[in-house]
């Protein structure tokens, strides 16, 4: 298999990767605080891509498991998707809205206190007070 057929396979991966290192530069190299929360925001997200990913379980065949609804005539092995990883996203996704709001509402807050946005400039004023 070579580097070409197993990008094209597994692109899910690679897009999970590229918001992963996009996320963080955002959160590491923006001065801004708003910049911070949408980089959080798409590394949240390249997580739960993660997750959702590696839940997808297919047969030999290639082909989609079944719900986890086990029928009386089911084999043994036969591959059946499990419900936890996309309950755990969903609840993920409820901690990350709020999250969301609650920096938001700080940042609004820092904003008509202070005048500004910017981390450095921030850090001088709170150190000259």
């Amino acid at each position: 298999m070579t580097m070409i057929d197993l990008l094209a396979t597994r692109y899910a991966y690679v897009l999970f990767a590229v918001l992963l290192v996009l996320g963080l530069y955002m959160i590491v190299a923006s001065p801004n605080l708003v910049k911070k929360v949408i980089g959080l925001n798409i590394f949240q997200t390249a997580i739960f891509l993660f997750f959702v990913t590696t839940a997808y379980v297919t047969d030999v065949d290639g082909e989609s498991a079944q719900a986890p609804v086990i029928p009386k005539d089911a084999q043994m092995y036969d591959p059946y998707a499990s419900p936890l990883p996309q309950v755990i996203v969903l609840t993920a996704i409820v901690v990350g809205i709020a999250l969301t709001a609650v920096a938001l509402a700080l940042i609004v807050r820092i904003y008509s206190e202070y005048g500004t946005l910017d981390e450095d400039t921030l850090r001088e004023v709170r150190s000259n007070e």
